[in-house]
């Protein structure tokens, strides 16, 4: 008798190179941006000092660090509607399992709004209770035209028995 994990790859397999949709926008203010600063002791002025990269910035105001438009990735991606509902019917945990590529192709200035569309590449059975899904994230930036982020996640289901 198949289990739950054997049963859901059924779906994810028909998933595969669809988009799964678009999440919901999220504004990038000063305080998240120093807060994660703070967080990671990552204080370069281009992140912190508004005067200054006014002055000496490309970009003319504050950006967020690359890796925060990344930590974003898990709020930004629950807000995406799932695209299969069945294929998630069992799950008692998710995981983060890794990344495979990162980029950030443009900055996310302060105060822009982001937002996650994310597609399934994989999903592969790693054992009969667990499923691993690769998804093709890309966050987007309201009102520019290269997305702030695009990453390769790898996340894991484990199904109950």
């Amino acid at each position: 008798m198949p289990t739950q994990a054997e049963k859901a790859m059924e779906i994810w397999k028909g998933l595969i190179g669809k988009p799964e949709g678009t999440g919901e926008w999220l504004k990038v203010e000063q305080s998240r941006i120093n807060t994660f600063a703070d967080a990671t002791l990552d204080h370069q002025f281009i992140h912190i000092d508004p005067e200054k990269s006014a002055q000496l910035s490309p970009y003319k105001v504050t950006i967020a660090h690359g890796f925060l438009t990344l930590s974003l990735v898990p709020h930004l991606g629950a807000a995406v509607p799932m695209a299969d509902p069945k294929a998630y019917e069992g799950v008692v945990a998710g995981v983060n399992y890794g990344l495979d590529k990162v980029r950030f192709p443009s900055p996310v200035k302060v105060n822009s709004r982001i937002r996650a569309h994310r597609e399934l590449l994989n999903a592969e059975l790693v054992n009969p209770s667990t499923i691993q899904l690769k998804q093709k994230v890309t966050i987007e930036i309201e009102g520019e035209t290269k997305p702030a982020c695009v990453a390769e996640t790898l996340s894991r289901l484990i199904y109950g028995g």
